[in-house]
Parts: C-alpha cells; structure tokens; sequence
C-alpha cells in the first residue's frame, strides 16, 4: 500500500490521549499540579488546528511580507517562551534572548536555505517555514535551559565564568543527546516524514544531517550569545 494512503483523522488521534492520560495522572498522583500541562495540551492542539488553515492560505499566496511576518512572529514568541522558567523577568532580559535566539536562528536559517537547499525564490514558504520553525524551536529549548541554569549558579554564588560554562554545557545536552541517538535510538521527523512519503532513505538521510547540523549549530550560537550577554548584576 502507498504511504500516502495513510490517513490519520481526528477521532484516530483520540488512541494516543492513552499515554497522555496516564502522565497527567502521574502529575495528579505526585501533587505537581496538572493546569498548566493540561493548558498546554489544548493550546498545543488549537495552535497547531489554526496554523494548519493558516499555512494553507500561506502557501498559495506565496508572499513574501507574509512569510516575513509570520517569522517576526514566530520569533517573538519563542523569546517569550523561553523565558517560562525564569523566575526574574525583565525587558531587559527579554530583549537579551530575543536578540540571541534572532542572531543565532537566522544566520543559520540563512546558510541552509541558501548554502545547502538553495530556495529560489529565498522565501518560499513551503521550505523556509518549516525548517524556520525547527531552528527556532532549537535555539528558543537551549536558551530556556541555559537561562534558566544560569540564574540558579548565580543564586549559588557561582562565579560569572562557572555559572555560564554550566549553563551552556546543561543547555546543550538534549541535543547531545540526539546526535547520539540519531540512526540508533531514532529517526528523527523529518526523515521518518519523508521516508513514508516515499522518499529514498538516502535522500531523507542527508536532509536530516542537514537538520541536526542546523539544530545543533543553532541552540549552541543562540545560547553562547545570551551567555556572552548576561551579566551577574542584572539578576
């Protein structure tokens, strides 16, 4: 049978709420409190819903100042995000990883779209949207981690070098992590993706090296340059 056969409907999806309900039980049971997993959970559902019609009109508009637009926002919301975990928050902080996330995501974003895949026109939305979104989302994870390390060193008397030497090496270990496991543990989204779209696992081998390249280079320049940044007396 095609792949491309395959349909996933929305009553199919309820079967996975099975180990989502047994982790929010795990919240409830160990008295973490599950109002904000469950608000994510929705708001996971409805964002995703919403930009699945959003990109459908993007496509065929095929704009460039929507697809601007529609990064400025995406950046301005993983600035926002990423700072979740920080107990002390202030615009001065909030422009910092703005400002990280934005330097270390688009030169990035940049060199794979124009040095590896070589988009032509360079915003078409179909490509630059997608490997936009997983940049940022790298870059806004490591931030967040590293952000959030960093105030808890300081908090510690920490030295400024100490505190963001750990900061940086706890903020990149998820994404050590997957360089390991990737090939051995898993196959990643986009390969799995195209792989059941019928693409040569060859192909799809080599645009994965591309993304975990691009994940990697991302949260490591996004989390230095906030880092670089910080300094112990905005705490």
């Amino acid at each position: 049978m095609n792949p491309l056969l395959y349909q996933v409907g929305y009553i199919d999806l309820l079967w996975v709420l099975v180990p989502v309900l047994g982790v929010l039980v795990i919240y409830w049971r160990w008295s973490l409190g599950i109002r904000e997993i469950l608000y994510a959970l929705v708001r996971m559902v409805l964002q995703l819903i919403l930009i699945g019609y959003a990109l459908i009109y993007v496509f065929a508009v095929d704009n460039s100042v929507i697809v601007i637009g529609i990064l400025v926002v995406m950046l301005a919301a993983a600035s926002i995000i990423t700072l979740r975990p920080v107990r002390k928050k202030t615009h001065l902080l909030y422009f910092k990883v703005l400002g990280s996330i934005a330097i270390g995501g688009m030169i990035t974003l940049v060199i794979v779209t124009q040095g590896v895949v070589g988009l032509d026109p360079w915003y078409q939305p179909r490509y630059l949207i997608p490997l936009a979104g997983m940049i940022l989302a790298s870059a806004m994870n490591a931030v967040s981690i590293a952000a959030e390390r960093f105030e808890v060193e300081i908090n510690r008397s920490c030295t400024f070098a100490d505190a963001r030497a750990a900061a940086f090496q706890a903020a990149l270990i998820p994404v050590v992590n997957s360089l390991f496991a990737v090939g051995l543990v898993s196959l990643p989204g986009m390969m799995t993706g195209q792989i059941l779209s019928g693409v040569s696992p060859l192909v799809a081998t080599r645009y994965q090296i591309m993304v975990m390249c691009m994940i990697f280079g991302s949260a490591g320049i996004s989390c230095a340059i906030y880092l670089i940044w910080q300094k112990k007396e905005d705490l």
